[in-house]
């Protein structure tokens, strides 16, 4: 199922049931997954790098995945892109490979949706279950977890990492760590509140939503400083888990939190 036009290396691993559209190309160090779809006007890959693609992806046009870095370090090293399953890349997506001075690879995991003209940048860190609207752009080494939702036009800073279950409104510009389970907004983005929506939809128990918006009350409305509201929330939210990965997250942070 690949168009006459398109290109693909007779050195590239194409799984069964792929589908490459009109006028793509697929270059030698490149894996695609079984039941992939490449739209048209799609590039997988590059003169270097390692590109591997797991099950189920759609590429939709114009997209280069697994382009070299835009790093002016870069001199050409084998680094490379992991793409999980179940991912949708929408129009005009570019997602660079890593880079030796970082992991060596930019990572992505499954069930994310990337919509058109987004940029994930080398060395990040993509999980699962993800929605970057329309023009997001993410810079290098950047860490995205699971389930976040980042609105269109924002953009992330190297090395920012948000935890899971946030969500960043449109045209934010984030240039520190976005707490998990709260919503964040603004140039710079800072917490607003707790993602009571977001976690209700996602199975969150209404115990955890309280707990949780207790601790992120805690650290936004207070006027101590971190660590006192970190052992202020530890004391109050005693035993629940999602809290304490909340403390945790705050405690490993090394741009700090956007409050």
């Amino acid at each position: 199922m690949i168009h006459s036009s398109s290109v693909v290396s007779p050195k590239a691993k194409i799984g069964s049931n792929v589908s490459i559209g009109p006028f793509c190309y697929v270059h030698d160090n490149v894996t695609l997954g079984d039941d992939c779809m490449l739209d048209s006007h799609v590039t997988i890959g590059s003169k270097t790098g390692e590109v591997v693609i797991g099950k189920n992806n759609k590429f939709y046009g114009a997209c280069l995945i697994g382009g070299p870095p835009q790093d002016l370090k870069y001199k050409g090293e084998k680094t490379r892109l992991v793409v999980g399953d179940n991912n949708t890349i929408r129009e005009s997506v570019t997602i660079s490979i890593g880079t030796v001075t970082g992991h060596g690879e930019t990572l992505i995991g499954d069930g994310n949706l990337i919509m058109a003209y987004c940029h994930v940048g080398h060395d990040d860190k993509i999980g699962n279950s993800n929605v970057l609207a329309n023009l997001v752009q993410l810079a290098g080494h950047v860490v995205i977890e699971d389930r976040v939702t980042i609105g269109a036009l924002s953009a992330i800073n190297q090395f920012v990492r948000i935890g899971r279950n946030a969500f960043v409104a449109g045209a934010s510009m984030v240039n520190k760590d976005i707490l998990p389970f709260c919503i964040a907004q603004g140039n710079y983005a800072t917490v607003r509140a707790t993602n009571k929506i977001g976690l209700s939809r996602s199975g969150f128990s209404d115990d955890a939503i309280t707990y949780i918006n207790r601790a992120i009350r805690i650290l936004t409305k207070g006027s101590t400083t971190l660590e006192e509201a970190l052992i202020r929330i530890k004391e109050e939210c005693r035993g629940n888990p999602e809290v304490e990965y909340l403390i945790d997250f705050a405690k490993s942070s090394e741009r700090g939190i956007g409050l």
